[in-house]
């Protein structure tokens, strides 16, 4: 076998398996022990975006004065989250308490690569249903149109 064709197809898989490969980040998001309802649920909306595409999050909770005397209470705010997310990532880090903060880490349930993968399939999918419906309106328009004109 030629030497020069073995280092280039060797170089060609190398690139392809770069190519694949997908980084998982660590997304935070910060909240405060006194978070309204609405708040919560928005944050807690953006902690699914990012599990659902793969990435790991560390949710935060940040004490200020008098709180820091309650950590129990940012537990159980951390815990109900956790809970409220099982479906779509699992606990790695349990909540501790590092000075002001409290954190938590949560990892997807899916890899970076699969979840991609799917959003990719599901977008296409997509595509495929506007373009459908856009050629339906445009024969319903044309069978509407007189044919004298």
């Amino acid at each position: 076998m030629d030497y020069g064709k073995f280092k280039y197809e060797a170089a060609v898989k190398a690139r392809e398996a770069r190519r694949n490969q997908a980084n998982t980040e660590i997304k935070e998001m910060r909240f405060r022990l006194k978070i309204d309802e609405h708040d919560y649920e928005t944050k807690k909306g953006h902690v699914i975006r990012f599990l659902k595409g793969g990435d790991k999050v560390k949710v935060t909770i940040m004490f200020r004065g008098r709180e820091q005397s309650r950590p129990e209470m940012g537990r159980r705010l951390l815990m109900k989250l956790a809970a409220e997310l099982e479906e779509y990532g699992v606990v790695e880090n349990a909540p501790s308490q590092e000075g002001r903060n409290m954190s938590l880490v949560l990892g997807p349930l899916k890899k970076k690569a699969e979840a991609k993968e799917e959003q990719r399939k599901a977008r296409d999918a997509a595509k495929v249903a506007a373009t459908a419906e856009r050629e339906e309106r445009a024969a319903a328009k044309a069978a509407k149109k007189p044919s004298g004109e």
